[in-house]
């Protein structure tokens, strides 16, 4: 099967190109793949023996235009795991097409990844959230999806993955049960929360009507990336684990002076930057020891 010429889409063979780059210029055989959000690049400083590639450097690969986003994929190993990290990620309102936001999640399933790890800042719609608590995410609203915005859309090439994936199971049950096994040692329970995250295209915030219908709807938090990411992961056959820092609290008040920035975005993650590194580090280093769910 030939897949006609690349308009957007990553095919098989541009994601395996840089794949082969990627597995020529480093000895690192990642079985763990994370992704770092706005002010969390910090997990990529906590692997041992770095090896870093600029993505202007990298076959095919986009550039991160974000303030916050270093743009650069970090191989290593954490805890003895081999790792690549995404410091920077890439989202819809940069301009790319969606298929090529998600092509880095292709190329980590062709390095050997199994386990994808992702964090994101995100504007808390859920009252009883704070500034600085870290929502597990347990399921997402795509909502560029229901206008047809799915980095599936397009031939599907099955070398990758079926036509029609399930999104029911899409945040594996075993490692949010982990996160909390471990936020619980860590003492990080009274700030870990668990809810539904909605994804929008940005970059403009969300209006006060928006947030007040989006939490109708059942959103706990609100963001610009990381499910798009998810969809192709799964879509692949990987394991998924998302964390939202809760960055801001989404105005719902038209009372209300509160303004959204990304300034703040970027304060909280560095406040509460280490303790979430302390946690995925911690999980990463448990994928290994439960081998009964095939970690």
């Amino acid at each position: 099967k030939n897949p006609p010429p690349s308009n957007g889409y990553c095919f098989y063979e541009e994601c395996s190109a840089t794949a082969d780059w990627l597995r020529s210029h480093t000895q690192v055989r990642p079985t763990v793949g994370i992704v770092c959000g706005s002010g969390l690049g910090g997990l990529a400083e906590m692997l041992k023996d770095p090896q870093v590639f600029k993505y202007s450097d990298i076959p095919n690969f986009p550039r991160s235009t974000v303030h916050g986003h270093a743009g650069q994929l970090v191989f290593g190993t954490l805890k003895g795991k081999p790792c690549v990290c995404m410091q920077g990620r890439f989202h819809l309102y940069e301009g790319y097409p969606i298929q090529k936001i998600t092509l880095p999640m292709r190329v980590f399933k062709l390095l050997g990844v199994e386990t994808m790890i992702m964090t994101n800042a995100a504007g808390g719609l859920n009252q009883d959230y704070k500034v600085g608590d870290v929502m597990i995410i347990k399921d997402h609203i795509n909502m560029p999806g229901f206008a047809g915005i799915n980095p599936l859309a397009g031939p599907n090439d099955d070398r990758f993955g079926v036509r029609f994936p399930c999104m029911s199971d899409a945040y594996d049950r075993e490692l949010r049960q982990l996160a909390h096994d471990v936020a619980a040692e860590l003492g990080y329970s009274d700030f870990l929360q668990e809810g539904v995250y909605c994804v929008l295209g940005g970059p403009s915030f969300e209006t006060i009507a928006e947030c007040r219908m989006l939490h109708s709807l059942g959103a706990d938090a609100v963001g610009m990336s990381t499910v798009h990411e998810v969809i192709v992961a799964r879509h692949a056959g990987m394991r998924c684990f998302a964390l939202s820092l809760i960055s801001n609290r989404s105005v719902m008040d038209y009372d209300s002076q509160e303004k959204a920035n990304h300034e703040e975005v970027l304060e909280t993650g560095r406040l509460r930057a280490q303790q979430l590194e302390k946690l995925v580090s911690t999980m990463v280093t448990r994928l290994d020891n439960d081998n009964n769910n095939s970690f």
